[in-house]
């Protein structure tokens, strides 16, 4: 049988009852939807925009975290549905989407960009009707689902979360929860009367595999170093008690020595040093024990590479001094073999071809440098034809697959000219990967979620088996444990909820539940409603928007969107000098600790600093974040020499800001101020086209303490730039605001030589 609707294909979409049922729940409020992978989350979403486009009430937003699942949500769209769908991304320009938005009832895009576009008023949500977030469990923090998810809010429009695993941490569940304004929850298992006659068995095996007796001998060496680096910071007072360290305790350790340091105790810069060591010292572990000798001496030749680099950390240079990292390394290079788990993979691999020559095979690996050794080693294998899968970004010498060559790389897959894939984290989720016969697991990682979505690669049309390689005694047993605590409290807590959020219990009582962290739970509107404020013109109680130009590359920051959420009225434009235009006056250049610290590496700082103030009267630099003198290991005098340099040589004041929001707060207070003494926004720092008046007005606010306001009264009185250069001082005084010292200053650019080694 096959789901018959007016806006559905006719005998192509297979009727299941639980994804009846559950686009049923969708229909009736707005839903969180938690399905196993493989089992049709999609069709499910398009049962339900099916439904609505038959009440033909707005239009339907169907927004997925990358490019390549928006473009194949949308590719689906159009094979299944009878109606039109169009693909939002960056790629689109801004005012293509703008005309597209009025014209179509049916986009699928990125969150970012919609987002993008609600901050530059180009689109609004009241007349959509559905918005679908694809992949819901992201919607935490400041991930770009939560701020749309608020404006869609006021609307009281239908939501429809996906997602296969929301995580174990009930408090993330409830954001999620809260922060798409959700008001019920449809949640399936394989264990449900209406899903189990549609899953397949997966059979799971443990392969355990022994560490080298050299390696062994190498990893002594390197948590000798480790627990010299643990005792130095238990006498900072950190990590009392602790006789095992894992890597979130050693991050975790960071987060205190950064709030000792902003609090004034200087001598927490040694156990800054001493913990970016143990971190890297412990990574190094990780690697031998898991990963074998190939990944361990390319990291080490990084660390090398990076100590010996100019502005390189204070914690790399003493570790490669380290006499036990030294003997390590020696003995590293000597090694001429491979992780055992390598030779199982290949016997895995080998069997299951050999079995059923048609299979398709994933393995997933954690780090790009085992998934080359990996598909390198596997392309030796007669009829084995491996393809590297990774990420788009490049890492040094290691270039990134584009998108183009990811879809490439999937198709080749399905069609079979591939057919293993050697996977790190990219393909775990969404991306239409066909369902394949095994799926290796060349380490076990200690996400539950990323568990679940390797997982989910096989068993979804036809039984699969999944087989896990764990090196004994190692980090992997570790990481393996973990990640099944958390499936299993995930699944725990998803029962409880199914009861409580879906109305059988009211939101209160699930308010007060005692869950097993002290955190209370929030109210979705609660959390939108904190800290919004409306922005008043100082002369009265009428509400009034201040303007703020932002350039396009901030667009992406907590900022911008605390902006919009405050009712300020941002005007995109790609600015040649500073972030953000709140007067003809007033210029802000806003740097993250990372940016400023690596823009004063590279000496782009200081060329920065002199353009800022060069064009703006008053222009103010921001460094937002709290790890200033930790972040990297550049001496804090050569910071505080900076610091010094921009202030006093430069006269352009420094603000730090705590966070995005504190940013956003001081830019509306500067604005704010500004705006109500009728300051003109002006055009120096903008970039790109500009129109025969900007061009004019960009010359004549080059003149000394010239504003954007100034330079329109000059133009507007004498007609023209060559009016104004053949005009004396007490012409130029006869203006609105040019007083004596403005006009002898200007005459003075315009009247004086030419200087340029020797007088002309």
């Amino acid at each position: 049988m096959f789901v018959e609707r007016p806006f559905i294909k006719s005998n192509t979409i297979e009727k299941r009852d639980y994804q009846i049922n559950i686009a049923e729940g969708c229909l009736q409020r707005s839903t969180l939807v938690v399905l196993p992978t493989g089992l049709g989350k999609t069709i499910i979403a398009l049962i339900v925009i099916a439904k609505v486009l038959e009440k033909k009430e707005g239009k339907i937003l169907f927004m997925a975290p990358t490019k390549p699942l928006v473009e194949q949500h949308a590719s689906f769209l159009k094979k299944f549905l009878k109606a039109d769908a169009v693909i939002f991304t960056g790629e689109v320009a801004p005012k293509e989407r703008e005309k597209l938005w009025k014209e179509c009832d049916i986009i699928v895009s990125t969150p970012q960009v919609i987002a993008n576009d609600l901050i530059s008023d180009r689109i609004s949500l009241s007349n959509v009707s559905l918005i679908i977030f694809d992949e819901a469990h992201r919607a935490v923090g400041n991930y770009a689902y939560v701020f749309v998810a608020e404006k869609f809010k006021e609307y009281g429009g239908l939501s429809l979360g996906m997602t296969a695993s929301p995580g174990s941490d009930v408090n993330k569940i409830i954001d999620v929860y809260s922060n798409l304004n959700f008001h019920g929850v449809e949640i399936r298992s394989e264990y449900d009367p209406d899903v189990v006659n549609y899953v397949h068995d997966v059979k799971i095996k443990w392969i355990h595999v022994d560490i080298p007796k050299q390696i062994k001998i190498v990893a002594k060496l390197l948590r000798d170093v480790l627990d010299q680096q643990i005792k130095e910071l238990q006498k900072h007072g950190l990590l009392i008690g602790r006789k095992v360290v894992s890597t979130r305790n050693l991050l975790d350790v960071q987060k205190q020595i950064q709030s000792k340091l902003k609090s004034g105790k200087t001598s927490y810069f040694h156990a800054a040093t001493i913990q970016a060591k143990a971190l890297k010292v412990n990574h190094a572990i990780e690697l031998a024990e898991t990963q074998g000798v190939s990944a361990l001496n390319n990291y080490f030749e990084r660390l090398t590479v990076e100590a010996s680099t100019k502005g390189s950390s204070k914690a790399s240079r003493s570790l490669v001094k380290e006499p036990k990292i030294k003997k390590a390394m020696e003995l590293s290079k000597e090694m001429h073999f491979e992780h055992p788990k390598l030779a199982r993979i290949v016997d895995v691999v080998k069997n299951q071809i050999k079995e059923k020559r048609d299979s398709r095979i994933i393995v997933f690996t954690h780090y790009r440098d085992t998934a080359e050794l990996v598909t390198n080693e596997l392309s030796k294998i007669k009829d084995v034809r491996p393809v590297r899968f990774v990420g788009q970004a490049n890492r040094g010498k290691d270039k990134g697959l584009r998108q183009k060559e990811q879809v490439e790389a999937i198709q080749k897959f399905k069609e079979g000219i591939y057919n293993v894939m050697v996977a790190t984290s990219v393909a775990e989720e969404g991306l239409d990967i066909p369902s394949t016969d095994l799926v290796v697991f060349y380490e076990p990682v200690p996400s539950e979620i990323r568990t679940i979505q390797r997982r989910g690669r096989t068993g979804r049309r036809m039984a699969g088996e999944v087989v896990i390689l764990i090196t004994k005694s190692s980090r992997d047993e570790a990481y393996y444990w973990s990640s099944n605590r958390k499936e299993k409290r995930m699944h725990r807590e998803l029962e409880i909820l199914r009861d409580e959020l879906n109305e059988k219990l009211p939101f209160a009582k699930l308010k007060e539940r005692e869950f097993k962290t002290s955190e209370k739970l929030t109210k979705p509107q609660e959390k939108i409603e904190k800290g919004q404020m409306q922005i008043t013109d100082f002369s009265g109680n009428e509400e009034k928007k201040s303007i703020i130009i932002v350039d396009t590359r901030e667009f992406n920051s907590d900022v911008v969107r605390e902006l919009s959420r405050n009712q300020i009225t941002i005007r995109s434009k790609q600015l040649d000098i500073g972030d953000y235009i709140l007067s003809d006056r007033v210029g802000v250049e806003r740097k993250r600790v990372e940016d400023f610290l690596q823009s004063l590496t590279d000496g782009r700082l200081f060329q920065q600093m002199k353009e800022l103030k060069s064009s703006y009267i008053h222009p103010i630099l921001i460094i937002e974040g709290e790890e200033l003198f930790t972040r990297r290991k550049i001496s804090p005098q050569a910071i505080y020499g900076a610091i010094a340099s921009i202030v006093a040589d430069f006269n352009v004041p420094i603000v730090s800001t705590k966070d995005g929001k504190e940013t956003a707060d001081l830019l509306m207070a500067i604005a704010k101020r500004e705006n109500s003494k009728k300051r003109k926004i002006g055009i120096r720092g903008l970039k790109g086209a500009k129109s025969l008046q900007e061009r004019q007005q960009f010359i004549v606010e080059g003149l000394p303490n010239v504003s954007a306001t100034i330079a329109q009264r000059l133009l507007s009185h004498f007609g023209s730039i060559r009016g104004i250069v053949g005009a004396n001082v007490e012409q130029l005084c006869e203006v609105k605001g040019v007083g004596k010292m403005i006009a002898e200053g200007i005459r003075e650019v315009l009247d004086s030589g030419y200087y340029k080694g020797k007088k002309l």
